[in-house]
């Protein structure tokens, strides 16, 4: 298959172009700084050199032409202000997304966020951060266009991963390794049964192949 992933540069973007180039997938991933191009290429990634938030939706399409698949796992990062939570973790997965359906890509998974929703309440950046999380998801939810999974980790650390995990459309807080994540992220690509879920993911005691599986009905 041929992936194309935005937020290339990302800590589950990298591992998972680690991942797909290492299984014999074509991999690029978009990112906004040249220099971050070499860490693409070390992991097996073609870097595209785009910026999201200033992009046209024409601009993207012309990058996901001929892809099997997209995902979305920009985010504008926890050092980030309220103005970027908006541009880019609710802006750029909308233009993302109406680009997939202009060039054809059906297949789409949303890295997201547990507690996204639109709706979410409070006015700590936080807070504004669930909010574009959630307008992005739902909107994806609603492009006929797409065969769209979303993915909503609990809490991300840096552990290694164990191939473990709990996948349900609602499965509580928990902590989960960004290696698993992304292991996570592979196996839905390649499971088109997932489409239409939203699902929640955290550390716990199934094989990711098998939890992956068991949410498809298989």
């Amino acid at each position: 298959m041929r992936i194309v992933i935005a937020g290339g540069h990302g800590q589950i973007a990298l591992r998972l172009e680690r991942l797909l180039a290492a299984r014999g997938d074509e991999v690029a991933g978009i990112i906004r700084k040249a220099e971050q191009g070499d860490d693409l290429r070390e992991a097996g990634a073609e870097p595209i050199l785009l910026d999201l938030e200033s992009a046209s939706v024409e601009e993207v399409a012309a990058q996901l032409q001929g892809a099997d698949a997209a995902v979305f796992a920009a985010g504008a990062g926890p050092s980030s202000g309220t103005s970027r939570k908006d541009t880019v973790d609710r802006g750029a997965a909308v233009l993302f997304a109406d680009a997939a359906v202009q060039a054809g890509v059906r297949r789409f998974l949303v890295v997201s966020s547990m507690g996204a929703d639109p709706r979410h309440e409070g006015s700590e950046v936080f807070d504004v951060y669930l909010r574009a999380k959630g307008g992005a998801d739902e909107y994806v939810r609603g492009l006929a266009g797409l065969d769209w999974t979303i993915l909503r980790p609990g809490i991300l650390t840096n552990d290694a991963g164990t191939g473990l995990v709990r996948l349900e459309a609602h499965t509580g807080r928990g902590p989960v390794p960004r290696d698993d994540v992304a292991a996570a992220l592979a196996e839905l690509l390649d499971t088109p049964a997932t489409a239409g879920l939203t699902l929640e993911l955290i550390s716990g005691s199934a094989p990711v192949s098998v939890a992956v599986k068991s949410v498809a009905g298989n």
